[in-house]
């Protein structure tokens, strides 16, 4: 959800760019709920329902940041709070970007270094889009937490339907030193505010294990 929350964001500062001059700058808010928090086809919460929301500024020049809060429940972590910002524009009419940054923040941790940053990319042509977050810095430091430590690559791929609603498939790689390394992939139908998925991942440790995994979630935002 994190990933597809920035996306969103990228995708509203698109739109953006085709409002008047007077309206430059938008501030909206979002609030949503999961059956099953998965990140990288892991779970967040164990198989437990999520409830998260965040607010986001966008501008028509490309720029926008926000925050995001969750609750999470692996390790002692019972709260995740995001932070991040980033620029997206069209490189042609057929091709737009994102690039930005976001830091991934457990603020009950008792273990500080548990938070960590990265850096991300993406480029959309044609429905598909092509991703890569790589890993900025981790507050564990040392061997295996430092930049370029871990690598997520990504592949979506959006099919709207007459009907309105979007097919949504998607493959992930997580490689590195810092990271679990995992392959993932799922599918998910979406419309209006109501997404129905399921994801894998060839990751297999108790909880998180390679079993099939199913979501349905609910989302709504709006400017204020």
């Amino acid at each position: 959800m994190k990933t597809l929350k920035i996306t969103s964001i990228a995708a509203a500062v698109l739109a953006a760019s085709s409002f008047s001059q007077v309206a430059n700058a938008e501030v909206s808010v979002n609030v949503s709920a999961t059956s099953n928090y998965l990140w990288r086809g892991l779970e967040q919460t164990g198989g437990a329902a999520a409830v998260s929301g965040g607010i986001d500024y966008a501008s028509d020049s490309g720029f926008y940041a926000g925050t995001w809060a969750s609750n999470a429940s692996w390790g002692d972590m019972k709260t995740e709070l995001d932070f991040y910002f980033g620029f997206g524009g069209d490189i042609s009419d057929s091709v737009s970007y994102d690039v930005g940054y976001v830091y991934f923040a457990y603020p009950d941790s008792v273990a500080d270094e548990n938070d960590f940053s990265e850096v991300y990319a993406n480029i959309s042509t044609g429905g598909f889009t092509f991703g890569v977050a790589v890993l900025a810095d981790s507050e564990a430091g040392g061997d295996g937490g430092e930049f370029g430590d871990s690598v997520y690559a990504t592949i979506d791929y959006g099919i709207a339907l007459d009907s309105g609603a979007e097919i949504g498939l998607h493959l992930g790689d997580y490689s590195g030193d810092f990271s679990t390394e995992s392959t993932d992939f799922g599918i998910s139908v979406s419309k209006d505010s109501i997404t129905v998925g399921v994801s894998k991942t060839d990751f297999d440790d108790g909880a998180d294990s390679d079993d099939l995994k199913f979501y349905v979630s609910y989302s709504v935002d709006f400017a204020l």
